[in-house]
């Protein structure tokens, strides 16, 4: 199994860091930016199908994703896999280990991935001297959990048709927010993390992916998926979009 690997520390430093010159994400004041840079401890690179963090285990670092793409998973005994959601630059992950003590899921990298590394027992000194960071990681865990109840609309109430529409129209729609698309609008997954995350059989899924692709809204490479018509994706699917403007990010 692939495990992420430590690079230089500091390699990205905070106040150059290029997240911070996408429109999505919030400015830091001169005393957050400040606080960031000495609470960050380092950074790891991952390569794509390499564990980030693993459900059950404890980490002592929390991880902002720098670059990439990746996803957070559970799986049965029987080693049925169930996708839960995806990472990509901005998101902050392993702060249910803080929580719940040990982490209760698994993040896989979907491509090369980079992060911010952050030591777990630094982050009281967070919530007590930095209010406003505070509210940030507040108002990412209540984005996630409102992200997983689209979801669970989408798992428990659309056709599979919609429910492929409306997750490629998803994924679609944050990466071109968080700039991740140049010539082409390329997602790195499979078809089988499709049918992982709708919950359909992997030929069911391809079905209806061809269905979507019949339609011009999409079309399948190797280990990508290419779309081509992301407003048509979201009428397929009876998705408004994601709507927020500027989030926050550590």
């Amino acid at each position: 199994m692939a495990t992420p690997r430590p690079t230089h520390s500091f390699k990205t430093p905070c106040e150059r860091c290029p997240l911070r010159a996408i429109a999505a994400f919030r400015e830091f004041s001169g005393d957050e930016l400040e606080f960031v840079a000495k609470f960050k401890s380092g950074e790891l690179a991952a390569d794509a199908g390499a564990t980030i963090l693993v459900e059950g285990a404890h980490s002592a670092h929390l991880f902002t994703v720098l670059s990439g793409w990746g996803f957070r998973y559970k799986t049965l005994e029987d080693g049925r896999r169930q996708i839960l959601n995806y990472v990509m630059p901005g998101d902050l992950i392993g702060l249910q280990g803080t929580i719940m003590g040990e982490m209760q899921h698994s993040v896989e990298a979907l491509s090369p991935v980079s992060l911010c590394v952050f030591e777990r027992n630094k982050l009281m000194t967070l919530y007590n001297k930095h209010s406003s960071l505070a509210f940030d990681i507040t108002w990412i865990a209540a984005q996630e959990e409102r992200i997983l109840d689209e979801h669970l609309l989408s798992i428990g109430r659309r056709t599979a048709l919609e429910r492929a529409a409306y997750l490629i129209a998803f994924l679609f729609e944050r990466g071109r927010q968080l700039k991740l698309f140049t010539s082409h609008a390329s997602i790195p997954i499979t078809q089988q993390h499709v049918a992982d995350t709708l919950g359909l059989s992997i030929v069911h899924t391809n079905k209806t992916l061809k269905k979507l692709a019949n339609r011009n809204l999409l079309r399948w490479q190797e280990r990508t998926c290419e779309v081509l018509d992301g407003d048509g994706l979201k009428a397929a699917a009876g998705w408004e979009g994601l709507g927020e403007k500027v989030r926050p990010f550590i």
